[in-house]
């Protein structure tokens, strides 16, 4: 049996007020669809159908583009940025839980499992993946991951204590498993508060069962694993539908930090993500304010077959010789990097003069980079249903790419997708 007989602030984990989801319009199916290789709104979240409307029948091209234009004229950045948004699917999930967990650390045996509900759960590696290696320098953290077809969120904190035995520390994280990834955020507070109480008044774990007992989902028979695998929410379909703290406890929330920190290599990291290639980030810890995926383990740096891209603070590398020409910035992206700040620019500026503007910097650096992707998938389509099948120089252009500087990033583009598409564009002769 559960208690549940000492109400107290930590037994608070409810969400908070609903949010109230506007009904998105029914898109018509057409050949551009989500990417088979990533979820919708991320840097390289492949062809997408949200950022236009689908094409009205009987409405030919040159129309629909002359519409397109006519919007960009007639309204600000900011309804301009709130129409497009309401074009992008929503999608509900389920706000299930199906592990909690605490894990702590012995001095003698390390980090440790110490208890979880249900006990019948693999949760093998959770406790090194929940307590990142150098977290005894810190006192608190939170860390979001992957176990299996499921994600979690748990909160580190340390607490001094005057006991020879745990060498004068106390280190422990309680952690959550979902099959969400975009409402971890939502128990972030409650975590909080447990850790600590974890910490003052260990091995007492009522109030965990009974978040666990309100909370829980359907876990099928089987070591962990779901009979059907869930959908995976990399990312919400729009930012100003979360909660304000988004903006700064949950990875989906800070796109504008992960761009601003990474200037304009932000376009190389685009690209590798494009095509679908591993990015292992560098982070000592805490991890949590870093806000993206990566690891503290710099031991990772020498295990090439983990990963195909590395970056160590701003410092972006691959040890595969023929991804380093993606590498270096050419033309057309200098000239994104600049458009993308200058829509920036007319945002702010919109804001201050006190234009009715609800979209955020999130939602316009979301929106540009799904633009960027539709252009491309869509010229791609495009020329491949086409009977000479030839992309060239021009078409090169009009996705935005520089004819020569991302050669390679085509062709590699082109074979990471399975796109039956001739390419024409000469490689420049070597001296």
């Amino acid at each position: 049996m559960v208690e549940q007989g000492d109400e107290a602030p930590l037994l608070r984990w409810a969400e908070g007020p609903a949010v109230s989801l506007p009904q998105a319009p029914e898109l018509q199916a057409s050949g551009r669809g989500w990417g088979a290789g990533g979820g919708g709104g991320g840097l390289g979240s492949g062809p997408a159908s949200g950022a236009r409307r689908a094409a009205e029948p009987g409405k030919k091209k040159e129309e629909e583009e002359e519409e397109e234009e006519e919007e960009e004229a007639e309204f600000g950045p900011g309804e301009l940025l709130r129409r497009q948004s309401e074009r992008l699917p929503l999608e509900e999930e389920e706000d299930q839980v199906v592990a909690v967990f605490v894990v702590t650390f012995d001095p003698r045996t390390g980090n440790m499992l110490e208890w979880c509900l249900p006990q019948d759960i693999d949760l093998e590696g959770v406790e090194f993946k929940s307590m990142a290696s150098g977290s005894h320098k810190i006192q608190s953290d939170f860390i979001y991951f992957r176990k299996g077809h499921f994600f979690g969120l748990a909160c580190f904190a340390n607490m001094p204590v005057e006991s020879e035995l745990e060498r004068g520390a106390r280190m422990k994280s309680v952690g959550i498993l979902s099959p969400s990834y975009t409402l971890l955020y939502r128990y972030m507070h409650f975590l909080e508060n447990q850790v600590r109480h974890q910490l003052e008044m260990p091995g007492h774990y009522s109030h965990l069962a009974a978040f666990y007992e309100d909370k829980k989902g359907v876990l099928h028979a089987g070591q962990g694993k779901p009979n059907s695998v869930h959908p995976v929410h990399w990312l919400p379909s729009i930012h100003r539908y979360m909660y304000p703290e988004m903006k700064i406890t949950h990875p989906a929330g800070c796109m504008s930090q992960f761009i601003k920190f990474f200037g304009e290599q932000i376009l190389i990291l685009w690209k590798f993500a494009l095509l679908r290639k591993r990015i292992l980030i560098f982070s000592p810890p805490p991890v949590g304010v870093v806000c993206y995926r990566g690891t503290t383990e710099k031991i990772f740096e020498e295990k090439h077959d983990l990963y195909d891209v590395y970056v160590d603070n701003q410092n972006v590398k691959t040890h595969h010789e023929h991804l380093q020409p993606l590498l270096k910035l050419n033309s057309a992206d200098k000239e994104k990097y600049r458009r993308l700040n200058e829509q920036r620019q007319m945002l702010l500026y919109s804001q201050e003069v006190g234009e009715d503007c609800n979209p955020c910097e999130e939602d316009l650096f979301v929106l540009f980079f799904l633009e960027q992707n539709n252009r491309i998938f869509q010229t791609l389509l495009e020329v491949s249903a086409s009977q000479d099948k030839t992309l060239t120089a021009e078409h090169a252009r009009g996705m935005g790419l520089d004819p020569q500087g991302d050669r390679s990033f085509l062709m590699d583009l082109l074979e990471a997708y399975g796109i039956d598409v001739m390419l024409v564009i000469d490689n420049p002769c070597c001296p």
